[in-house]
């Protein structure tokens, strides 16, 4: 017996007032389909097939390549979006059918409808819920036994079956073989000529198969979002969702409603967050961090024990026990090593900063390669680029670079060298060497007192002239 999911992802989302498909709107930073794809796999689904639709490319190329995607050209049901997956349908399958839109459902919820739907020989399993107030809602209609004899749309029931509180979640377990029988039979006999999925329960009732239905989720895991009133509120819960797991594996976190964590981010025990905070993308945060106030880290690993201030990383690698910002900016392929110290106002791009290293403030470091040990002085420049072309400079241990002095790349500072204060260097220093390149200080005696009176002729002739 193999698992899959098959995934509908074909409608166009209407009620977005989007120009893209709506499985394609994020949610703490994923795909809705995404979230769906991953949580199906981390039940167990051993193959996923994404049914596509409206803006196919779009959503095609935000799968990862082990999805397996079919086409539904016309969006006739949900019965007939998952005929288009026929052919992946295995006689000895557990299908489980999901939505494109519900972000929400979790792990644990698909495992055990897979329990039950396995457990109990059902050829059909309906996860369902039970809701204070079901209006709206497809009513679970249940026989003597307990099994599940109909689905019942609202506008359909009766007064008796509008009392029902347990409700169609739209998600739903087959047996492979079962399944493409019934999907055979299913006709669009309705007011909206359309082939629905809930009629394989009818199928399989008429034919003695056992049909069961699961009430093990809660009605928030079944949101569907249409609009970008639900995607917020989606994103809403997710993010409380999120920010409770990783407190619950012990992050701390002095505001979760102001703290902003994407799905994929992973954070270390004993890590502190403060508000404001936006960690995003494959960002990875080591234990016993501080993440202050008003911090945005995208995509970037952080090492044990670092304290970040109010600062930016952009793909950026910092390694342990160092100290980044305040409103310090580590750009793409900065490489910032362990007991480090970056400052207010440093920027750092494509380049290697070594342990021990320091920048204290007002610096900027791009395409370099800075060893151990180095210590970049206020307002130092690396100057790397000519109008058309990068190049790097490179600043090898112990080295010292003094206050407002210029690096003009390509250049190589050796071991222990020195540059003095107010520098431009543009050729290599060798080590322990210590290069000045600025003019040497000259004093002109009572230079104001030419000045002013160059400036008081100036000012009569001008005022001569206006005459």
């Amino acid at each position: 017996m193999k698992f899959k999911s098959i995934i509908l992802a074909a409608g166009k989302g209407t009620r977005m007032k989007s120009k893209y498909p709506k499985v394609i709107h994020k949610v703490c930073g994923k795909e809705m389909v995404n979230h769906v794809v991953d949580t199906s796999k981390k039940s167990g689904v051993e193959e996923t097939i994404v049914v596509l639709g409206h803006g196919a490319e779009a959503v095609r190329e935000r799968l990862s390549d082990d999805i397996i995607t079919v086409m539904q050209t016309e969006q006739l049901g949900t019965a007939h979006a998952v005929r288009m997956a026929e052919e992946y349908i295995e006689d000895e399958d557990t299908i489980v059918v999901l939505c494109g839109d519900t972000p929400l459902i979790k792990e644990d919820t698909l495992k055990k409808l897979f329990e039950y739907h396995v457990e109990n020989n059902c050829h059909t399993t309906v996860l369902s819920t039970i809701v204070d107030d079901p209006t709206g809602y497809g009513r679970i209609i249940r026989d003597e036994n307990d099994d599940l004899l109909k689905i019942v749309e609202h506008k359909d029931a009766s007064e008796e079956e509008k009392l029902v509180k347990e409700i169609n979640s739209g998600i739903y377990c087959f047996n492979g073989k079962s399944l493409k029988e019934a999907l055979k039979e299913i006709n669009n006999d309705n007011a909206q000529g359309e082939y629905y999925l809930p009629d394989a329960i009818k199928v399989m009732r008429e034919k003695s198969l056992k049909v069961g239905a699961f009430a093990g989720s809660s009605i928030e895991e079944l949101m569907g979002v249409n609009s970008r009133l639900q995607l917020s509120q989606a994103e809403k819960a997710m993010r409380k969702r999120i920010n409770e797991f990783h407190m619950a594996n012990g992050v701390t976190m002095i505001d979760p409603d102001t703290t902003y964590i994407e799905a994929d981010v992973e954070i270390g025990n004993d890590t502190i967050v403060y508000p404001g905070v936006n960690l995003v993308g494959k960002t990875k945060i080591g234990s016993d961090c501080i993440i202050g106030m008003n911090s945005s880290i995208t995509d970037s690993i952080v090492g044990d024990g670092t304290e970040i201030k109010i600062s930016t990383l952009l793909e950026a690698k910092v390694g342990e026990n160092t100290k980044v910002g305040p409103y310090a900016y580590l750009r793409p392929k900065a490489d910032v090593g362990n007991g480090c110290k970056v400052g207010d106002f440093v920027e750092i791009k494509n380049a290697k900063f070594g342990d021990g290293s320091k920048a204290s403030h007002l610096s900027y470091i791009g395409d370099a390669e800075v060893g151990k040990n180095v210590n970049v002085g206020c307002g130092v420049v690396f100057v790397n680029y000519d109008g058309v072309h990068k190049f790097r400079s490179v600043v090898k241990d112990n080295a010292f670079i003094g206050s407002n002095s210029n690096l003009v790349a390509p250049v190589t500072v050796e071991e222990q060298g020195y540059i003095a204060t107010g520098s431009t260097i543009t050729d290599d220093v060798p080590g322990r060497a210590l290069a000045i390149a600025r003019q040497r200080q000259c004093i002109k005696e009572n230079w104001m007192d030419k000045k002013e009176a160059r400036d008081k002729k100036l000012s009569e002739e001008k005022a001569k002239n206006k005459k």
